[in-house]
C-alpha cells in the first residue's frame, strides 16, 4: 500500500463522521483518487500534500472520462471533506460552478416510483420483507430500514430515524398517518423486539447481502423506487393533488394558492426524506 492510499485510510478512521455507508463510500472514493493520483505521476505524496493542482488534476480526467455532474460532485465532495481535515479547506471553492461543474439536474417528470407487488410474497425471510414493507410505507432508505429499532423508533403518532441509520447522520422524524404504516410498525415489534431488524447473529453488512439476494432471487430490483411511491403519495395528501411526476398537473399551471401549497408539501416532504434541498424532491415528485 502506497503512503497516500496508507495515510487517508488513517485520516478515515480517526474522524468517522456520518453513516457506515457514508464512511465506506468515502473511504472507496479516497482510495480511487490515491490511485488516479498515483497514476498522474503524484507519487510520493500522504494524506498532507493535498494541493490545487492534485485537485485540478483529478477534475480534467474526470471531465474527460464523461462523468456525470453527480458523480464528480460526489467526489468533490470527499475532497472537500479531505481538505478540511487536513487544515486546506481553502484549496477547493464551495461553488462547483468555479470548477466549470454544471449544477446537477433534479428535474424529472418520469416517475420512477414503485408498488408493492406480489413478488414481496416471495420473500422468504421475515426481516428482508419487513424492512420492504418499512421502505414502502415511510419512505426509508435501505440502510435504514435494515438497522430500524420499533421500541427506539415509535413515537406513538411518528416515527424518530436516529442519525446512525442514516445518510448524513442526520435525525429525523416521519408521521405515522395510514393504518398501512401502524400495521407494518406493528409487525417490526413482534419481529424485532428490543433489537432491530438486523437478527442479533449477523452484522448489518451481513445482513445488506442478505436483503441484496433475496431481492434478486425474487426478481426486486430498484428499491429505491419504494421511496419515490411514498414521497409521491406523501405529495398528494398534503396537496389535494397528484404530484407532476404522477400525472398531476406541472406547477407551471398552479394558482398562487396553490403554489404556496405546492412549496409547504414539498417542504415538508424534504424533511421526511432526510434531505436539506429543497430542490431535491423534483427528482421524486417532478416539476
Amino acid at each position: 500500500m502506497d503512503d497516500l492510499t496508507y495515510t487517508l485510510r488513517q485520516l478515515c478512521q480517526r474522524n468517522r463522521d456520518g453513516s457506515y455507508n457514508t464512511q465506506a463510500d468515502r473511504m472507496r472514493s479516497l482510495s480511487l483518487v490515491a490511485r488516479q493520483l498515483r497514476e498522474a505521476g503524484f507519487r510520493q505524496m500522504k494524506a498532507s500534500s493535498l494541493k490545487s493542482k492534485h485537485v485540478q488534476t483529478l477534475l480534467d480526467r474526470w471531465q474527460g472520462e464523461g462523468l456525470s455532474s453527480g458523480t464528480i460532485k460526489n467526489r468533490l465532495s470527499h475532497l472537500r471533506w479531505w481538505a478540511e481535515k487536513i487544515g486546506k479547506a481553502g484549496i477547493l471553492p464551495s461553488d462547483n460552478t468555479q470548477l466549470g461543474v454544471p449544477e446537477r439536474r433534479y428535474v424529472t417528470n418520469i416517475s420512477k416510483a414503485r408498488e408493492p407487488d406480489d413478488r414481496l410474497a416471495k420473500i422468504t425471510d421475515p426481516h428482508v420483507r419487513v424492512s420492504l414493507r418499512l421502505q414502502a410505507a415511510f419512505g426509508l432508505r435501505r440502510e435504514e430500514s435494515i438497522k430500524f429499532q420499533p421500541r427506539h423508533a415509535d413515537g406513538g403518532d411518528h416515527i424518530a430515524i436516529k442519525g446512525s441509520w442514516a445518510k448524513g447522520g442526520r435525525d429525523r422524524t416521519v408521521p405515522i398517518t395510514t393504518p398501512e404504516q401502524r400495521a407494518v410498525l406493528d409487525e417490526a415489534h413482534r419481529l424485532a423486539g428490543s433489537g432491530s431488524l438486523i437478527p442479533a447473529h449477523k452484522t448489518y453488512i451481513q445482513q445488506r447481502h442478505v436483503y441484496d439476494g433475496h431481492c434478486k432471487a425474487a426478481g426486486l430490483s430498484n428499491m429505491h423506487g419504494l421511496r419515490h411511491r411514498y414521497a409521491q403519495m406523501r405529495y398528494e395528501a398534503l396537496t389535494g393533488w397528484k404530484a407532476p411526476a404522477a400525472g398531476g398537473p406541472a406547477k407551471a399551471l398552479f394558482s398562487a394558492s396553490q403554489r404556496t401549497i405546492d412549496q409547504h408539501a414539498r417542504q415538508q416532504i424534504s424533511r421526511e426524506l432526510g434531505h436539506e434541498r429543497l430542490k431535491v424532491t423534483s427528482i421524486y415528485l417532478g416539476t
